[in-house]
């Protein structure tokens, strides 16, 4: 037979996925449409804030301030 070992890796920290956990403060109304959302597609919440984050940052224009 065949000896088939089980690895165990070390277990990365949080943080080291590449993605940060934090709170936000919305609209009760945001949420609720979100939630739609996420009930009509199978998307989670939180997947979903992140396609909308990177969506409107992809897209977001910083305009300078003009010298008078």
């Amino acid at each position: 037979m065949k000896n088939e070992n089980l690895v165990i890796k070390p277990k990365k920290a949080k943080g080291d996925d590449g993605y940060k956990v934090f709170s936000i403060r919305i609209k009760e109304e945001l949420v609720t449409q979100i939630d739609d959302i996420s009930a009509r597609t199978g998307h989670s919440r939180n997947e979903l804030i992140g396609t909308f984050l990177e969506y409107a940052l992809n897209r977001c224009i910083v305009e300078e301030p003009q010298n008078k």
